[in-house]
C-alpha cells in the first residue's frame, strides 16, 4: 500500500539530482514519486527521461504543464496536493540537494500519525559528518528527539500531513513569491497545526545544491544580493 507521495522538484544540479533520487528509491516504505522537471537542460531532462522506469518514479516536464519560467514551485506543490488528496495520502518533499535513508519516510509517517494534530514534520539537516546544518542551525543543540516550533521549517526533507492538505488549498499561495516554505509553515501554525524537526531523523543536505547560483553568496555577498534585487529572483 502506497503511505505517501514524494515529490522532487528539479532545476539542474544532475549530479546531486541522481543521488536524491537513488536514495529515496532505497525507502523501506511504498512511495508514489514524481520528479517534477521545472524547465531544466537539455542534459538533465533527457537523463531524468531515459532513467525514469529503471528508478522508479513518474515525471512531469512542467514545460509541458505551463509556459511560465522557473521556478515554478507554487504549480508544483498546486499539482502535489491535488494527488495527495485524491490518494489521501501524506506529501513529503525532498528537494535535490537532499539524501535520504531507508528508513527517513518510515520514521516521518510514524511521527505523523502518533500526534494527530501536526501539519509540518521536517527531518533535521546534516553534513557528511553527522553535524547539524543549514537551515537547522537553530536546533543544533536541542538534546531531545524532536522539537515542536513556531519557527519555519524548510522544505528540505519536509512532510505536510493529509489534514493539512485538506484544510489549506494552495491555489492560495501568493503567486509573487518563488518558495513557499515559510508561507506554508506560518500558515499550519495559524490554523492551529503543530509543526515538527525530528532531531532523530538525519538527511544530508548540501545547502543550495539545489539552486547553485546561491553558491555566489558566500563567495561575493555583495554581488549575489545585487544580481538578486535586480532579476528580482528567490522570493521568500
Amino acid at each position: 500500500m502506497i503511505q505517501a507521495l514524494v515529490i522532487t522538484p528539479v532545476k539542474d544540479s544532475l549530479q546531486n539530482t541522481i543521488e536524491t533520487i537513488e536514495a529515496i528509491k532505497t525507502s523501506q516504505i511504498e512511495i508514489e514519486y514524481i520528479i517534477y522537471n521545472d524547465f531544466s537542460s537539455i542534459e538533465t531532462k533527457t537523463y531524468l527521461e531515459n532513467n525514469a522506469q529503471k528508478l522508479s518514479y513518474k515525471l512531469i516536464n512542467l514545460e509541458d504543464v505551463t509556459n511560465t519560467p522557473s521556478p515554478n514551485y507554487k504549480l508544483v506543490l498546486q499539482l502535489a496536493q491535488k494527488i495527495s488528496l485524491e490518494k489521501n495520502i501524506p506529501l513529503i518533499i525532498v528537494e535535490s540537494d537532499v539524501t535520504v535513508k531507508p528508513t527517513t519516510f518510515f520514521k516521518m509517517i510514524q511521527f505523523a500519525d502518533k500526534n494527530k494534530n501536526c501539519g509540518l514534520v521536517g527531518a533535521i539537516t546534516v553534513d557528511s559528518l553527522g553535524k547539524v546544518n543549514f537551515p537547522y542551525l537553530k536546533f543544533k543543540d536541542n538534546p531531545e528527539d524532536f522539537i515542536a516550533t513556531k519557527r519555519s521549517l524548510s522544505f528540505c526533507c519536509t512532510l505536510l500531513s493529509i489534514d493539512f492538505l485538506k484544510s489549506y488549498n494552495f491555489v492560495n499561495l501568493d503567486q509573487t513569491k518563488d518558495w513557499y516554505d515559510t508561507i506554508i509553515s506560518k500558515k499550519a501554525i495559524e490554523m492551529n497545526f503543530k509543526n515538527y524537526v525530528l532531531m532523530e531523523t538525519p538527511v544530508i543536505h548540501k545547502p543550495h545544491s539545489s539552486r547553485p547560483w546561491k553558491q555566489l553568496k558566500y563567495k561575493n555577498p555583495l554581488k549575489y544580493y545585487w544580481l538578486k534585487l535586480i532579476n528580482r529572483r528567490d522570493k521568500i
